[in-house]
């Protein structure tokens, strides 16, 4: 290992020496899981991202620091999470038996109409966060974070800066996902521990970075997203759908409304969601609203104005330091993703 590049809660990112190859390369520690490594120890590394050239954090990734080991867990906690891998990482659940939270989790059942909006990528957290918080200042959000992408929550620097900033109040990892403020079970668990435990006034629920898609209809991870609005909604709580929108995706199946939103509020969401449909001009927008139709079978189609939303976006990936980008793509690449997004966030604050 040859130095720290940066750090972030979770995660230290280094550059490194690997064997056999020239120059150096990025890679990325959990600490918590494999000991902090410092200038010159050896690293064992699993350079599969870093080969394939993975476009969401092509990182060699730190299996352990042989020499400075994290010291060994002591609990509390028993839940297993990352299940029977190598790095399987032991903590506590809000929802398990020896937690201070188990006796408020045992019999809920209720989110009393709060507000969970679904989104595909995770991408999309940080612009619904803009615009829901653009109008209605001070809500008090808690992300919950499924297993469908990264597994740590560490990954993610934009949860490490929103929160930083204050425009999140906590994470939630739900599933084989971990490093939330909070451990669940389930989303179901996840859902209720964020209001009742967390307090939240509203839930941002999409999969961590990494999304996986095979560019068939059912084999992509956000498939999950469907299946979101029914735990939502089967809790009492109130679904917003946030599509996924492109104008800059080189793939026409991501063109306008994704295939993967219409699969997922389409077919696999069972329950009605409030599904946003932004008024974006011209020819696309009219494309994008056509193309969102069908979803009125079962869903609410809610026409959200997007006048003020770049600028609310370009402050906010300012004032909280949060890169907007999605498959690589940044804002003035692709602003219909983003201003789709903020949209949904605008009519979620119009529901408190």
């Amino acid at each position: 290992m040859e130095r720290v590049r940066r750090e972030w809660p979770g995660a230290v990112e280094l550059d490194v020496s690997v064997d056999g190859e020239p120059g150096t390369a990025r890679a990325l520690a959990y600490p918590a899981l494999v000991g902090r490594p410092e200038p010159g120890d050896a690293v064992l590394l699993n350079t599969t991202a870093l080969a394939m050239g993975l476009g969401t954090g092509g990182y060699a990734m730190v299996v352990a620091v042989p020499d400075r080991l994290p010291p060994d867990p002591t609990g509390p906690g028993h839940l297993v999470k990352a299940r029977y891998t190598p790095l399987q990482a032991t903590v506590l659940g809000a929802d398990e038996q020896g937690s201070p939270h188990h006796e408020a989790l045992r019999e809920a059942d209720s989110l009393d109409g709060m507000p969970v909006v679904v989104a595909d990528l995770h991408s999309a957290l940080p612009p619904i966060l803009a615009g829901l918080l653009a109008a209605r200042p001070g809500t008090r959000v808690v992300y919950v974070m499924p297993d469908g992408g990264a597994l740590p929550a560490w990954f993610s620097m934009s949860i490490a800066r929103l929160k930083e900033a204050g425009a999140l109040a906590a994470t939630v990892t739900v599933g084989q996902a971990f490093g939330g403020d909070l451990e669940a079970v389930t989303v179901h668990t996840g859902l209720l521990a964020a209001r009742l435990v967390l307090d939240a006034e509203v839930v941002v629920l999409a999969q961590g970075p990494g999304n996986l898609g095979t560019g068939t209809r059912w084999g992509f991870s956000g498939v999950s997203a469907g299946e979101a609005v029914n735990a939502a909604s089967v809790l009492g709580g109130r679904p917003v759908a946030c599509l996924r929108v492109s104008e800059g995706d080189e793939r026409e199946r991501h063109i306008g409304v994704s295939h993967h939103s219409l699969t997922a509020y389409g077919r696999v969401a069972l329950a009605g969601a409030d599904v946003v449909v932004p008024d974006l001009p011209g020819g696309f927008g009219a494309e994008v609203t056509r193309q969102a139709a069908p979803l009125s079978g079962r869903h609410t189609l809610v026409r959200v104005p997007v006048d003020g939303l770049e600028k609310i976006l370009r402050a906010a990936e300012g004032d909280w330091g949060v890169r907007l980008s999605t498959m690589g793509r940044r804002l003035d690449a692709d602003l219909a993703y983003f201003l789709t997004a903020a949209a949904a966030g605008r009519h979620t604050a119009s529901l408190l």
